[in-house]
């Protein structure tokens, strides 16, 4: 994790100081990027601070991507002429050394790539023993990247690269986030006695059309729907999602974007894609220091199925008394999209003693809730504020999550979850930005008040990809929103779930709702926050 500080020198440049792992200040010049005005978001009245930090995040994420002109699907990226080679192979590597491996990408007609910008995922894993970890991916902007692992365990350790998108993909992509955020658009229901009239609702609607004015007036999240021609708009019933559109790339856009060509394809070793890891003669002792603010890379790794942080020990919770235990006295109130939905549903499935309550709620979209009286424990899910794409959620429980913070006391029984990261995946980096500063800023004031609070951060994930999803939730979308999550809530006094990496160092496929035994490890490590090993 970085930290960020920003300096302005002028119009074009902005000088950040970056706080590096070992505590050392790092000085570096970035170009500020001109940004395409959207929904008014370059006129939002920020602070200095938040200005510089919108700034530098964009500034950051800004930079991965090469501006080389028109490129023919032949000169793109061939993930199956492209290669990596791991250095120093033949050498026998201790437990806790870095491996360093090279990736040349070349293009369809064999010929080398001379630009950077593609995405690509590591990971090095030992199938036998159910371990696996990610890669730190370097791009040298020159067709060559270099991937850094650190080497957890003993034994055979096998080497995957993948080719995510080539970079010609990624600059479509980068396209459509920024010219075409209402490539998927949303609808509310109006109704009155007998009349009922559906209307397009976003972020921003083009045209001058009367529209309904729905931002929110706390936290000042924009939303709109068009005017209904007959009723008012205190008829809104309901929210859903309306549609994807069709039709977004031109055919040369759309050979960046083929299933067993060039969307998450294994990319092989022109050598061994192994090394053999030996133990360390001198056991080491265990970290058990809480802090993740560190930037430890990475920040975990699987050995027998099981999620291993490396900066805590983590515990299991593989009965149900243990998780009742845990969660004795205590409210939990989980606030996001599907992903952490997923929580409450493994919970209430895993524990019997959590009883779900009925509330009538449309399925899949809550609110929900669960009790167990015996053990005075109460679980709760609500979904998060619009952009929203769930099927249909009434409009009175259309709740943003910071006003929902900020209605919570807060204490030592009392533990929030947050996911808040997949609907915001077609949307500029401002709107998602907006939501976490709005977020972070009721989550100080809720650890302000009651310090005692737990606070867990679920991350984003890896996910399945085709050539349409990849243009509404490609992981390169939700690695940007991911980057951004962990700078915004660096040193807020959170927990954070790694469900990014946790997802990324499997052996499962990729799913936007991982399997059990993923959905089992992040639930292990968020009550492990929760009721820590005694130290």
């Amino acid at each position: 994790m970085w930290t960020v500080l920003v300096n302005y020198l002028d119009h074009e440049t902005v000088s950040a100081t970056f706080i590096d792992s070992s505590g050392q200040f790092v000085s570096s010049q970035v170009t500020r990027i001109s940004r395409n005005p959207y929904c008014g978001y370059d006129q939002q009245i920020l602070s200095s601070q938040e200005r510089m930090e919108e700034d530098s995040l964009l500034a950051a994420l800004h930079g991965q991507v090469p501006d080389v002109g028109p490129v023919p699907f032949v000169k793109s990226t061939d993930p199956s002429s492209s290669y990596f080679v791991i250095l120093n192979s033949a050498a026998f590597f201790k437990v806790g050394s870095q491996l360093e491996v090279l990736v040349h990408v070349q293009d369809f007609q064999r010929k080398p790539k001379k630009y950077g910008g593609d995405y690509l995922q590591a990971r090095i894993h030992s199938p036998k023993l159910q371990a696996g970890a990610v890669g730190r991916v370097v791009d040298y902007q020159n067709g060559f990247y270099k991937v850094f692992f650190t080497l957890l365990w003993p034994g055979k350790v096998k080497v995957s690269v993948s080719l995510v998108h080539p970079s010609e993909g990624i600059r479509v992509l980068q396209h459509l986030q920024e010219d075409k955020p209402d490539r998927v658009y949303f609808k509310s229901l109006f109704r009155s006695g007998r009349i009922s009239e559906t209307t397009e609702c976003n972020v921003c609607l083009p045209g001058n059309l009367p529209l309904c004015n729905f931002t929110d007036l706390y936290t000042g999240e924009p939303w709109f729907c068009f005017k209904p021609k007959k009723l008012p708009c205190s008829s809104r019933i309901t929210h859903f999602k309306g549609g994807y559109l069709k039709g977004l790339l031109t055919a040369a856009e759309s050979a960046f974007f083929q299933s067993g060509v060039n969307i998450k394809m294994p990319i092989n070793s022109s050598g061994p894609d192994w090394v053999t890891v030996i133990p360390r003669r001198i056991k080491e002792t265990n970290n058990l220091e809480l802090s993740q603010s560190s930037g430890t890379f990475p920040s975990g790794y699987y050995y027998k199925d099981q999620w291993r942080p490396r900066k805590f020990k983590m515990r299991q919770f593989n009965d149900p008394d243990n998780i009742t235990e845990c969660l004795q006295r205590k409210v939990v109130h989980l606030f996001g999209d599907s992903t952490i939905r997923q929580w409450f549903e493994y919970l209430t499935t895993f524990v019997p003693d959590l009883v779900e309550f009925n509330l009538g709620s449309p399925k899949n979209v809550g609110p929900f809730l669960a009790v167990d009286q015996k053990h005075n424990i109460l679980l709760k899910y609500r979904c998060h504020g619009p952009p929203i794409r769930f099927t249909t959620v009434f409009s009175s429980e259309l709740r943003y999550v910071a006003n929902e913070l900020n209605g919570i006391v807060g204490g030592k029984n009392t533990v929030v979850a947050i996911a808040v990261w997949s609907h915001f995946s077609t949307f500029p980096l401002e709107v998602y930005i907006r939501r976490l500063r709005n977020i972070r800023r009721a989550v100080v004031r809720l650890l302000d008040r009651s310090p005692k609070t737990v606070v867990v951060i679920r991350t984003a994930n890896a996910q399945e990809l085709g050539p349409e999803v990849s243009l509404f939730n490609s992981d390169w979308y939700n690695f940007q929103l991911d980057t951004i999550l962990r700078r915004m809530f660096s040193g807020v006094g959170v927990y954070l779930v790694d469900a990014w990496e946790m997802t990324l160092a499997h052996y499962l496929p990729h799913k936007l709702h991982p399997d059990e035994v993923i959905v089992k490890n992040q639930l292990d490590m968020f009550l492990s926050f929760v009721c820590p090993l005694e130290t």
